[in-house]
């Protein structure tokens, strides 16, 4: 497996590159955020782990840059900016996975194995998901209603796939948040109801039937309603 790693602090850098070389990763070192979009137009890695704080670009802009081109390469981010609003800001640009500096190195291998046996077993597979007029395919994360393709975020598209393989039957938030985002939910934060606004803009807004209800005090249903 090929991974490709950015970061501007050569120590963390080599220090990364080192560990994962002894685990049978093959490391690919970027420093600045436009030099990891070069490394991306000449290598076809399987994952990216990239820092936020980068000279250049930042490893959001980065990753926004790169999803223009490439949906299915898992990227992680590494970062000591760990406030709830900085996560949504990374998975919004399109990164799969947010570690908060400092972080155990045994908590990465972790979840670089749980991003790559994702990839792998989406690739496995031709399904294409329908629902109403909603179309969802895994193999290319590309989703249309109406015929129409919609561009969604890393994230967004894990939500909807969450939903769609669970149709008529209420989810919670805390499901959710587990789920999806592979994390305990805070009920002082409200960023469940922002990626599903986020959604619903996006596959329910302009069309109809409505797929995304809410079952207010306990969660969410996706199913056709009028």
């Amino acid at each position: 497996m090929k991974l490709l790693v950015v970061e501007d602090e050569i120590k963390m850098a080599k220090s990364l590159k080192r560990g994962l070389e002894e685990k049978q990763y093959e490391v690919i070192l970027a420093h600045d955020g436009l030099s990891a979009l070069k490394a991306t137009e000449t290598t076809e890695f399987d994952l990216i782990i990239t820092d936020v704080i980068l000279p250049g670009i930042n490893g959001i802009e980065f990753c926004r840059r790169f999803r223009r081109v490439n949906t299915q390469t898992p990227v992680i981010m590494l970062t000591a900016l760990g406030m709830t609003s900085d996560k949504l800001t990374g998975f919004s640009s399109g990164s799969d996975d947010y570690l908060v500096k400092p972080f155990d190195f045994e908590e990465l291998l972790a979840r670089i194995k749980v991003l790559l046996n994702r990839v792998k077993g989406l690739r496995g597979t031709s399904s294409l998901y329908r629902y109403a007029n909603l179309t969802l395919n895994p193999e290319n994360k590309e989703v249309a209603r109406d015929e129409q393709i919609i561009e969604l975020t890393a994230k967004e598209f894990a939500l909807l796939e969450y939903f769609i393989r669970n149709p008529d039957k209420i989810i919670s938030k805390e499901e959710i948040a587990k789920k999806v985002w592979d994390v305990d939910f805070d009920t002082g934060t409200n960023f469940i109801e922002v990626y599903v606004s986020y959604l619903r803009n996006k596959i329910d807004k302009d069309f109809s039937p409505k797929l995304i209800h809410t079952r207010k005090g306990i969660g969410y249903i996706f199913r056709e309603e009028a």
